[in-house]
């Protein structure tokens, strides 16, 4: 599933780049996701595959820390980026004479670095608060990774500034970006049942129906981890901790697999983009 994760998502960033059709926001987003699913998936699946091959299975503080401050970066910059992208679809239905100028080059580049300078500032706030916890006897992370929820877990000292912290990181980072899509997406339907010809809602509809795919997955499952931290007196049971794990598991390896296929299946551009790549390759050998 990880060499699958790497070869869709890196054929799909392949492809945009490729094809100067495709070099408009939208892709420009969308290559932004699939680079971050990749960056994403390295920051814990490689850990949890090498604690399957072996026999100790450990892992140094520093590289604990390490693994925790890059899937926390990139699963808070995913929850942005997707936000940017409802934004970008917004005034893509809503304005569409009027997209070119407001989503120029400028614009949904600033956007996408929005996103990502956010996970990352984050993160180094909540991989800070945790560093500096006083870790006791007990040093067995009952997870596959180093996921930051485990890591609390473990600490012999009051957690509260890091509960607090965690909801107010889950307010900004997870409530904001879904209320925004949820509203953009209030807008578009608007929009779209407006539109006369029934041709013209089934384009509109494709155009967003991929992205709000990914974000149900995506939120659907973490938002069950991250919408409601818990203390560690109030941590559950060991049964608990096996749920968390699994889901885990899901949001981390599944979403980046799925995400290159919803958005490239039923997607005739990029269909048409990879058929060309092709075509013109094998051109190239046969001369």
């Amino acid at each position: 599933m990880y060499l699958l994760i790497l070869l869709e998502n890196g054929i799909l960033i392949s492809v945009i780049i490729y094809d100067s059709r495709l070099h408009t926001p939208m892709y420009f987003f969308l290559c932004n996701l699939s680079f971050l699913d990749i960056c994403y998936t390295s920051s814990s699946v490689p850990l949890a595959l090498d604690n399957f091959l072996t026999v100790r299975k450990r892992v140094s503080f520093s590289g604990c820390m390490a693994q925790m401050f890059l899937s926390f970066a990139t699963g808070v910059t995913e929850c942005v980026l997707l936000g940017m992208m409802a934004l970008d679809r917004y005034v893509a239905i809503c304005y569409p004479l009027r997209y070119p100028v407001i989503m120029s080059k400028g614009a949904y580049v600033s956007m996408a670095a929005v996103s990502w300078l956010t996970g990352l500032t984050n993160s180094v706030v909540q991989t800070s608060l945790a560093i500096r916890l006083p870790f006791c006897a007990n040093n067995v992370i009952n997870h596959f990774v180093c996921e930051i929820l485990a890591i609390l877990k473990l600490a012999c000292a009051d957690i509260s500034i890091n509960v607090i912290s965690m909801a107010g990181s889950n307010l900004i980072f997870l409530v904001i970006p879904l209320l925004v899509i949820s509203i953009s997406y209030v807008f578009i339907v608007a929009t779209i049942l407006k539109i006369p010809s029934t041709e013209g809602k089934r384009k509109a509809f494709s155009t967003c129906s991929a992205h709000l795919t990914v974000v149900i997955i995506f939120y659907g499952t973490i938002f069950s981890m991250y919408a409601k931290p818990k203390s560690k007196t109030s941590v559950g049971t060991d049964n608990q901790d096996i749920v968390d794990a699994l889901i885990s598991l899901f949001y981390g390896v599944m979403t980046p697999l799925l995400n290159p296929l919803i958005y490239s299946l039923r997607n005739k551009d990029i269909k048409t983009a990879v058929k060309n790549m092709l075509c013109r390759k094998n051109i190239s050998v046969r001369i």
